[in-house]
C-alpha cells in the first residue's frame, strides 16, 4: 500500500515538473483528459459549447500559471484533475452571476422614472406605497458608498466579485458591507 503511495507522489511530481516545463504531449493530454467533463458541466448549467471552450481555456491557463508560481501542489494523481474542475467550475458559476449574463435594463431618464414611480404608487395600496417612499428616502440617508453597493447589487446585478474590484475590497469585506448597509437601512425603516 505504500509503495503505491509513493509511486502516486512520483507520478504527480513528474507531471509537475513536466508542466512546470511547459511538455506539449502533457499538456495536450491533461487538456484532452479533462474537456469533456467540463463542457458537460457548462452545457447542463445553461450554457453552450463556446462558453465550455472559452471557460476551459481560463480555467486550463489558471492551472498551468498557479502551478508555474507554485501556487498549488497535487496530493495524488487525480488531485490536478479535481484541482482544474474546480477552477472551471467557479469561473462557469462567476459568468453566470455576472452582469453580462443577466439580462438587464438600461436606466430610464429621471423624468421616465418620475412617472413609472407615480403610476407604480397609484396602483399599489396605500400602505405598500407609503412603504416604498420610506425605502426611498431613508435610502438617502445612507452614505454614499453603501447606496452605490446596494444600488450596484440589487439593481444593477453585477457580481460580488465586480462590486469588489470597484470598491477595491475583498469579496468577504464586500459581502459584509453589503449585510450592513442593509441591516442600517432596516433600522433606519423601523424608526
Amino acid at each position: 500500500m505504500q509503495q503505491k503511495s509513493q509511486n502516486t507522489n512520483l507520478q504527480s511530481e513528474a507531471l509537475i515538473v513536466a508542466i512546470k516545463a511547459t511538455n506539449e504531449e502533457v499538456l495536450k493530454n491533461l487538456y484532452e483528459e479533462n474537456y469533456h467533463k467540463v463542457e458537460n458541466y457548462v452545457l447542463a448549467n445553461s450554457g453552450t459549447r463556446q462558453d465550455a471552450k472559452d471557460i476551459y481555456q481560463e480555467a486550463f491557463i489558471s492551472l498551468w500559471r498557479n502551478i508555474q508560481m507554485d501556487k498549488f501542489f497535487p496530493e495524488n494523481e487525480h488531485s490536478i484533475n479535481a484541482y482544474l474542475f474546480r477552477i472551471a467550475k467557479n469561473k462557469w458559476l462567476d459568468h453566470l452571476r455576472s452582469c453580462h449574463f443577466k439580462k438587464t435594463v438600461p436606466l430610464m431618464d429621471i423624468s421616465e422614472n418620475k412617472r413609472e414611480e407615480k403610476k407604480e404608487s397609484e396602483e399599489l395600496s396605500t400602505e405598500d406605497a407609503q412603504f416604498i417612499i420610506e425605502v426611498k428616502k431613508h435610502f438617502q440617508e445612507l452614505g454614499e458608498n453603501c447606496q452605490e453597493l446596494l444600488i450596484r447589487f440589487y439593481y444593477k446585478k453585477e457580481s460580488m466579485r465586480t462590486i469588489s474590484k470597484q470598491f477595491n475590497w475583498t469579496e468577504a469585506s464586500t459581502r459584509n458591507n453589503k449585510y450592513r448597509c442593509i441591516q442600517k437601512l432596516r433600522d433606519l425603516l423601523k424608526k
